[in-house]
């Protein structure tokens, strides 16, 4: 098993952006950490011999109940957490993560796995409002999601 907290090397995840036919789109509210009982995109790390779409399709079948197809890759993120009370801020997480935009091809959206809950969020929701307060690059990685999706007709 992956050391995930206080790790020897960076792990590598997958985050899936999925919007549904109204261009909503899903999040979940995480129910491990890091940022458990926050909101998100759904996702997951990568495990040993797992191409990156099959963990991505993995990760959000199992927190989704949702059957998506990869798209096209909206952008690859560093996720680092430190520790404040460790002396010099020690990395308690540290992912690279690649988002993609996926099309949803089956399944029905529920809450499962590490999910706590799942809900679809219109656009001013994740953008104007940040109604599930959401963190800045995670509304960025919607945003560029949402334009390519609607730019290129991909939106469920």
């Amino acid at each position: 098993m992956t050391q995930r907290e206080y790790p020897a090397t960076p792990l590598v995840g997958v985050g899936g952006v999925v919007f549904d036919f109204e261009g909503r789109v899903l999040l979940i509210r995480r129910g491990t950490e890091p940022r458990k009982g926050l909101w998100s995109i759904p996702g997951g790390l990568v495990e040993l011999g797992e191409s990156l779409t099959d963990a991505l399709k993995r990760e959000i079948a199992e927190e989704s109940g949702l059957i998506v197809e990869p798209v096209a890759i909206i952008e690859v993120v560093d996720r680092i957490y430190t520790d404040e009370s460790a002396q010099g801020g020690r990395v308690r997480f540290h992912y690279v993560i690649v988002d993609y935009l996926c099309r949803i091809v089956g399944g029905e959206a529920k809450a499962g796995d590490d999910a706590a809950e799942i809900s679809w969020a219109d656009r001013a929701e994740w953008n104007r409002t940040n109604l599930y307060g959401l963190e800045s690059i995670t509304v960025k990685v919607i945003e560029n999601g949402w334009k390519m999706a609607y730019a290129s007709g991909e939106s469920a």
